[in-house]
């Protein structure tokens, strides 16, 4: 495995090589108190930016910033001119492809190849959507009674905080800022401390589609400072967040100060089913893409593979056989399957889960080994014989881990897949289209692959329960999430 990285000849690197400061109405601006923090590449260890340290006298002028642009020109401003101004933007953001993509996958240690055959597109497609919608969020009109002219509208909840996580910067970025902004509410985004830079790039882009300032704003910065600020600023309206169920819970009890609404989307522990009766190489081949992609890194990860028994040592062998296979290195060699994992701390949590699989018995058939002598690589690994009960099966590792389950029948798998305390996603392959819808209505997950396993579309509803979250994002559900309904009641007999 090498890593092959050149900064100096990169077309990201103008930008990274400007001091990264925060964009606060419209301009970039340093931080309050002159602080920076360094951003570093996964892949190498070594420096590629300097960031702006923001934090609760910045997220205070944000917050400003965004009120007084929700108050005037964004919130009055015809719905259909909103709609043109993402239409706008998101042609930029094709324009600048080659540099977004780039900045992500040096910036986040995403394989390039993937990042521009999905979180692209799918930030792309994410804006075009909700721009679409822009001019057709309508209400109802609801015949109450003979007197009365009785409608309903839907207004723009108002200020709300992005808080956006490290392993799809940009993609889960655009998810919360699209529809938002669709709904003529104003935004103030903290990126993950890790991976800042493609969300400054794209505000960037954002003001030269004609955005107003103070639409918005990004302050960078540690999550225990910024974005607790944001949680518990009075001004803030929304909170909407996605990283973990720990996190999570301390933005209920921050909000709780002004009743702001909250949509979380939390962690999984994704039940991949396999029965014996499926076609074992397709379900082979999409478990490991459902567990190996971006590094294991993802919160819908297929980390347990639950198989039935008479599958199960041919599934194992597979999934070993593919794990082997997987090119490790460089992000930006497009031939690169799997990158680093984001951190020298995460890799460290990654290896330490590695141990204790082992420790509880279960076997290590391949993998879970650091990987070079520089960045944060993990070859990809393997346990067998895991029972449901211990920690590898129950505890989201966010790394390329897989745990395999042997199951009995229908109502074993059912068991163990709905034995968490997640309930994001998961998965069931088999022949018998009976056995996949019964698995279907009963499996306690916010989505349900049959056949296939890992996509996600911006039209259908995301999220879960529990551990998993609060609230859907994508598709009408967006809309509500960004809205309030107002009931208006017009007196006819005068």
């Amino acid at each position: 495995m090498s890593v092959a990285y050149d900064f100096a000849r990169s077309p990201a690197a103008e930008f990274m090589a400007r001091p990264q400061d925060l964009l606060i109405d419209g301009r970039r601006v340093p931080a309050s108190s002159g602080r920076t923090f360094k951003s570093l590449n996964p892949a190498t260890g070594q420096v590629i930016a300097t960031v702006a340290e923001g934090n609760e006298a910045d997220v205070e002028h944000a917050v400003a910033a965004a009120r007084r642009a929700f108050e005037g020109p964004w919130r009055t401003m015809r719905a259909s001119e909103r709609g043109q101004i993402l239409m706008r933007w998101a042609e930029l953001l094709k324009q600048h492809a080659d540099e977004i993509v780039e900045i992500e996958s040096i910036d986040a240690g995403k394989p390039i190849s993937a990042t521009l055959r999905q979180d692209f597109p799918s930030a792309v497609d994410t804006l075009t959507y909700y721009a679409g919608w822009a001019d057709k969020i309508s209400g109802d009109v609801v015949p109450v009674r003979d007197d009365a002219l009785t409608y309903t509208v839907r207004e723009p909840v108002g200020v709300v905080a992005a808080i956006v996580p490290w392993n799809f910067p940009l993609m889960i970025g655009m998810w919360k800022l699209a529809p938002a902004l669709a709904c003529g509410c104003t935004v103030v985004m903290k990126p993950a401390e890790l991976t800042s830079l493609s969300a400054l790039r794209i505000a960037e882009l954002a003001l030269e589609a004609g955005l107003p300032k103070g639409v918005f704003n990004v302050v960078t910065g540690p999550g225990r400072v910024v974005g607790d600020a944001l949680v518990n600023h009075p001004d803030v309206d929304k909170v909407t967040f996605t990283g973990s169920p720990g996190v999570g819970r301390g933005i209920m009890k921050g909000a709780a100060s002004n009743f702001k609404r909250v949509s979380l989307e939390l962690g999984g522990k994704s039940a991949n089913v396999i029965f014996d009766d499926a076609d074992l190489e397709s379900a082979s081949k999409a478990a490991a893409s459902g567990i190996f992609f971006n590094a294991g890194q993802v919160c819908s990860a297929g980390s347990r593979v639950l198989v039935q028994e008479k599958a199960y040592d041919e599934v194992v062998e597979r999934l070993a056989a593919r794990a082997k296979s997987l090119r490790i290195g460089d992000p930006l060699d497009r031939k690169t399957a799997l990158g680093p994992v984001i951190s020298e701390k995460q890799m460290k949590s990654i290896l330490d889960y590695v141990d204790i699989g082992r420790k509880e018995g279960a076997t290590l058939v391949t993998g879970g080994e650091k990987v070079g002598d520089r960045g944060y690589f993990i070859s990809p690994a393997v346990f067998a014989g895991v029972e449901h009960e211990m920690r590898i099966s129950q505890e989201e590792i966010f790394g390329p881990v897989v745990s395999v389950i042997k199951f009995r029948d229908e109502a074993d798998a059912l068991r163990i897949a709905n034995g968490t305390a997640y309930s994001l996603a998961a998965g069931v392959w088999s022949r018998d289209i009976g056995k996949l819808q019964r698995f279907a209505k009963r499996a306690r997950a916010g989505t349900v692959w049959m056949n296939t396993y890992g996509y996600t579309d911006v039209r259908l509803p995301w999220g879960g329960e529990r551990d998993s979250g609060l609230g859907r994002e994508h598709g009408t559900a967006a809309i509500d999430n960004f809205t309030e309904p107002k009931a208006v009641w017009m007196n006819l007999a005068v």
